[in-house]
């Protein structure tokens, strides 16, 4: 997802800097539009895995202070693995997300 996110944005960013006559700007900004909506959909699903494993450390945690059990202590940190992973990409797709948008303004300013 990551470099098939980076290489539209490097497709969108060639696009406007190349600004050939003759692009069909509408159907540019019809295409970004479907991508956004796409990306969008994918940063909701990642949102959603990530504060379910953000909840599932908080509860192994205050499960390992309470119960001072060193198994539930060992889940506790193989979750918060998984989870600093989770918090990255969401953290990439928010951010991509963010620059879809500042390129839907500069496309939809070159429909006529």
């Amino acid at each position: 997802m990551k470099r098939q996110i980076k290489d539209y944005l490097n497709r969108i960013d060639t696009l406007l800097a190349i600004n050939a006559p003759g692009t069909d700007w509408e159907a540019v900004l019809q295409t970004h539009l479907d991508k956004i909506s796409f990306y969008m959909h994918e940063r909701l699903i990642h949102l959603i895995v990530t504060v379910l494993f953000a909840l599932m450390e908080t509860i192994f945690v205050v499960t390992a202070v309470i119960t001072e059990s060193f198994r539930v202590s060992v889940v506790a940190i193989v979750v918060l693995v998984l989870l600093i992973p989770y918090i990255l990409h969401y953290y990439f797709l928010e951010n991509s997300v963010q620059q879809l948008y500042l390129l839907y303004d500069e496309i939809k300013s070159r429909v006529k």
